[in-house]
């Protein structure tokens, strides 16, 4: 959908605080690497991850998410009480249930008549949050919103260590527990609202949304790890992308060398490249997230913009492009004028 009336007045990111570096994940791995005969640099090697975060002991997506929120609240200038509802998008979750929104939505203190509530889709979450919370400014229902995700690390990546440690783990179930070593942590949050209430507001145009749910199977993740079959993911996902490029091309007019900066979310060195070949974009263009931060899942996005942002190198009038995809699978694609 196409939006004429929603614009992103605040984003903000959080990055978490202790940096782990692949090496010494895979020196942990040393006993199943050299076992398995596979390269004693693996991670930097498959992936191009040099380190990711990890948050303190005990700190939780909410803690996470609503913090940066409390900062995109203050990058918008606005009052907490002006929100008409909060999206939450994290994978990672404080529990099952209640909704980790309900818990954010107190600890920044927002007003009983806030919506709340989660909405999950793997990597995409983000995107279609922003989707929801622009149909619902579109349609005249709220005036702001607020999309908030917080994603950890932690817990997965020593669990999945556990495993592969494992004297029974054959390469096969390495490969398939792989991509877990991967992941990283970090926050990020937008708040969104009708256009005609501020000058300094930047239109969120929409976008292009396809599904591929035929491959729901390559990546299912739980609590303590995720499980994929890693080259049939990367095949799958870069022909749904490709379609989605096409869909923006004929509906839109798109064409690559318009857009002033391209955000991906980013899983990895060759998945990147492999991204920018099929939407003909220079890879050498591209904010990278992946190698300090590794794949923070959907906040990627928003903390490139954000951190885009903060280094000034986003200017009035540009276009930006965010693409997006998430296991399942599904992708989107939309425009920001900035």
């Amino acid at each position: 959908m196409r939006f004429q009336t929603v614009s992103i007045f605040g984003v903000a990111h959080l990055d978490a605080p202790h940096r782990v570096p692949s090496e010494e994940i895979e020196k942990r791995l040393a006993p199943s690497l050299e076992r398995l005969e596979m390269r004693a640099d693996l991670i930097r090697n498959l992936s191009g991850i040099i380190e990711r975060r990890f948050w303190d002991e005990g700190y939780q997506p909410s803690d996470a998410a609503a913090e940066a929120g409390r900062r995109a609240i203050a990058d918008a200038g606005i009052t907490a009480d002006r929100l008409g509802i909060l999206v939450n998008t994290s994978v990672c979750r404080d529990y099952i249930e209640p909704s980790t929104a309900c818990i954010v939505h107190s600890k920044i203190g927002l007003s009983e008549t806030c919506m709340n509530f989660d909405l999950g889709n793997a990597c995409l979450a983000f995107i279609n949050g922003m989707d929801m919370v622009g149909n619902m400014i579109e349609r005249g229902q709220i005036d702001y919103g607020i999309v908030v995700n917080g994603e950890s690390s932690r817990f997965s990546t020593e669990k999945t260590i556990e495993k592969l440690l494992d004297p029974e783990i054959d390469e096969e179930m390495f490969r398939e527990n792989f991509a877990t070593l991967t992941l990283g942590s970090g926050a990020a949050a937008m708040v969104l609202g009708r256009s005609d209430l501020g000058e300094d507001g930047h239109p969120f145009l929409g976008g292009v949304n396809l599904a591929a749910t035929e491959h729901n199977r390559l990546c299912y993740g739980q609590v303590d790890g995720m499980v994929t079959k890693g080259h049939e993911l990367l095949v799958a996902g870069l022909g749904l992308a490709a379609r989605t490029w096409k869909k923006a091309v004929d509906e839109y007019g798109w064409k690559i060398d318009d857009f002033d900066h391209c955000i991906l979310h980013q899983v990895s060195k060759v998945h990147t490249e492999k991204f920018c070949e099929i939407v003909g974009l220079d890879v050498d263009t591209v904010f990278k997230l992946y190698p300090k931060f590794a794949n923070i899942g959907p906040a990627g996005v928003p903390i490139v913009m954000s951190k885009l942002n903060e280094e000034g190198r986003l200017k009035r009038g540009d276009r930006i492009a965010l693409m997006g995809i998430g296991s399942g699978l599904n992708c989107t694609m939309a425009e920001v004028r900035w």
